[in-house]
């Protein structure tokens, strides 16, 4: 939860924050959904080490595979390692799956079975809708009469009919579901308030809440449409005042099948610096090393560019923009670098000017230089020059700039 009179970082931003009267739960499926991205795969050591730095940045559920002997000896090293976050395996509507989870030890499972007349018709040509809810309302039941908590996920929920939905909601809750996931599995959600069913984000959850038995909800987005951590914002303000809490299903740096899911970095970000959410503000700093390991244990490359961890999040090279960051960081950077675990970076390129030159000069020498030294103006002019043809396109790096002030006539 979040208190009424929270302010991000008060000495960086003056922003006010919008309270939110909901809990968030991050349910972290880095280790499920993110690693059924195509040419990814991680070993057991390095799942236990993700789920440890999860655990750190605030991460209070984490979904696994349980399938291949791989994950089975991950999940075995996650749960030596004596997390806080609870260990849930994802489990098709069968009771050998629920079986497997048995046997792991694992305290939760999520059960996934399509809700959409596409996927229902594509895969069970033959069966009727009553067959379909009864098939899982048997899992539900199995499931729960073994101890086990349940989360029931409705694949291809933003485009299932809402008479069968409602259906298959009500029938697992009976059953003894504890959350009903809204999967948005092709990323065709919107967050507009006026949006209707089944796709409107906002209008899901209320009717859910008006016309279900279900006692929580989870929302997990994908991003084919680019709008995965939009819709999963909007899920959450959604369920304000209407849930104590809400599940949200995210993978770091948005991993995932196709163009993946909500990314747990940047709703995590968003939950600080919108909300006030205090209870990730301990694990904010990890942010970029749990980002790093997870692009080494995986294979998967960091765009640059990319938000809150990429190497050029809070990079700056063009004359308008550092001279802006150099006189007072704030006019560039909506939070410290520092605060999720990255770094600031002036850096010398085509569209560097003068002020950011003799900065970098200065950072080298470790002294002041005069701003009207000529071995500044000749610097910026071999800089200059390397950009004129304009073949060149990266970044000068730290050896190349030495050489062009020692080219200009400073002694290094």
């Amino acid at each position: 939860m979040c208190r009424e009179d929270s302010k991000i970082v008060s000495h960086w931003n003056d922003l006010p924050t919008i309270p939110l009267n909901i809990d968030v739960i991050i349910d972290d499926t880095t280790l499920r959904d993110g690693i059924q991205m195509p040419g990814t795969a991680v070993s057991p050591e390095d799942a236990a080490h993700i789920a440890y730095l999860l655990d750190l940045i605030g991460v209070e559920r984490i979904e696994l595979h349980q399938y291949q002997k791989p994950d089975q000896e991950a999940i075995k090293l996650i749960q030596k390692r004596g997390l806080n976050a609870k260990i849930a395996t994802w489990c098709r509507a069968v009771k050998k799956d629920i079986d497997i989870a048995l046997s792991l030890d694992v305290g939760e499972i999520g059960i996934s079975h399509p809700v959409s007349h596409i996927h229902l018709k594509a895969k069970w040509p033959d069966k009727s809708e009553d067959e379909l809810i009864n098939r899982v309302v048997e899992a539900v039941e199995y499931a729960r009469d073994h101890g086990l908590v349940v989360f029931v996920h409705g694949e291809d929920s933003t485009r299932a009919k809402w008479s069968f939905e409602r259906s298959f909601i009500n029938a697992v809750a009976d059953a003894g579901a504890s959350v009903y996931r809204i999967c948005d599995t092709i990323g065709v959600a919107t967050s507009f308030p006026e949006a209707p069913l089944p796709n409107g984000i906002f209008a899901k959850i209320r009717a859910i809440k008006r016309e279900t038995k279900i006692p929580n909800i989870e929302i997990h987005a994908h991003d084919d449409l680019g709008n995965a951590v939009e819709n999963t914002m909007a899920a959450i303000r959604a369920a304000n005042g209407l849930y104590d809490k809400i599940f949200v299903s995210t993978t770091v740096l948005g991993m995932g099948e196709r163009a993946g899911n909500a990314e747990t970095e940047k709703v995590i970000v968003n939950l600080y610096f919108h909300h006030g959410f205090r209870k990730f503000e301990h694990g904010l700093s990890r942010l970029k090393e749990l980002a790093d390991f997870v692009s080494a244990a995986t294979g998967v490359v960091i765009p640059p560019n990319k938000a809150i961890v990429g190497t050029y999040a809070f990079a700056h090279e063009s004359g308008i923009h550092t001279h802006g960051v150099l006189r007072d960081a704030r006019t560039y950077e909506f939070i410290p670098p520092e605060l999720v675990g990255n770094t600031r970076r002036i850096s010398i390129g085509k569209q560097s000017g003068k002020a950011v030159i003799r900065y970098k000069a200065e950072e080298v020498l470790g002294r002041k230089i005069d701003e009207d030294d000529p071995r500044i103006l000749r610097l910026v002019e071999l800089v200059r020059s390397l950009y004129a043809s304009g073949e060149r396109k990266s970044s000068l790096k730290e050896e190349e700039f030495k050489k062009l002030m020692v080219e200009a006539g400073f002694k290094l």
